[in-house]
């Protein structure tokens, strides 16, 4: 089973979503709208982050997460 990770840097103001193992990363490619792709060796997206991320929630940011299967 895969697990997705999120990490959200209150700091640098980003957003980062792992679907996939972060220590596969060999190349990450800015999209050009703030969006940076992280792939595998096989060019496959294994995350992605969002730069200049921001929430208006003062503690942090709360998270749901919906499974669709099919």
């Amino acid at each position: 089973m895969e697990k997705v990770s999120v990490f959200y840097d209150t700091e640098g103001n980003t957003l980062t979503v792992w679907f996939g193992n972060r220590e596969d990363e060999v190349i990450s490619e800015e999209t050009g709208e703030e969006m940076v792709l992280m792939k595998n060796s096989r060019g496959e997206v294994i995350g992605f982050e969002k730069l200049n991320f921001r929430t208006n929630e003062q503690k942090g940011m709360p998270i749901g997460f919906e499974a669709i299967t099919v």
